[in-house]
């Protein structure tokens, strides 16, 4: 009897309040799933009429299958497309939508995710005062792989976020190829 109360009440006693929190949580995410699942539809909509405006609506293209690419979407009335890539950064994944204007050209670029250093990576991926030239350098390049250096200069102090940005915009622009 004793070494029940000292070892194994103890072992059941920690089994059983595991799988109540584990039943909790699980009961907790069959619940905010869908919650969240639409917020980020919302925010990604909201995101693609922000990049193309003259766009009425957006349709998902499901075909294409380009490494780092998430999403392809074209615009129902011909306005362009919308792609949501992303590139290994130096704090994690940085996610890029990239709009393309009809005439096979980039119209704008959005950073809608990363995890990069603040002061430092953000100067790359934030929409901020001293980075909105960096993002501006993208506006009317062709549907091309860009090289960081020679067609995009990169964010003064944030190398590594800057190739990740262009590292997305280049897996963009190949999904955007492949679109028939």
């Amino acid at each position: 009897m004793n070494n029940w109360n000292k070892v194994f009440k103890p072992i059941v006693v920690l089994v059983v309040i595991c799988i109540v929190v584990t039943g909790a949580l699980a009961a907790t995410n069959q619940v905010t799933a869908p919650i969240v699942a639409e917020a980020t539809r919302v925010a990604q909509e909201k995101a693609r009429k922000e990049l193309l405006p003259d766009a009425d609506a957006f349709e998902s293209v499901k075909d294409i299958q380009a490494e780092g690419v998430s999403d392809v979407s074209v615009a129902k009335n011909g306005a362009g497309v919308v792609v949501t890539a992303n590139s290994k950064g130096y704090g994690g994944n940085v996610t890029v939508m990239v709009a393309f204007n009809s005439d096979d050209t980039i119209k704008q670029i959005k950073v809608t995710e990363h995890a990069e250093t603040k002061g430092i990576g953000t100067r790359a991926v934030e929409n901020a005062a001293d980075n909105v030239d960096f993002w501006g350098q993208f506006e009317g390049k062709p549907a091309q792989n860009l090289t960081l250096g020679v067609d995009i200069d990169k964010a003064n102090g944030a190398t590594i976020s800057s190739k990740a940005v262009a590292g997305a915009v280049n897996a963009a622009i190949d999904a955007y190829n492949m679109i028939p």
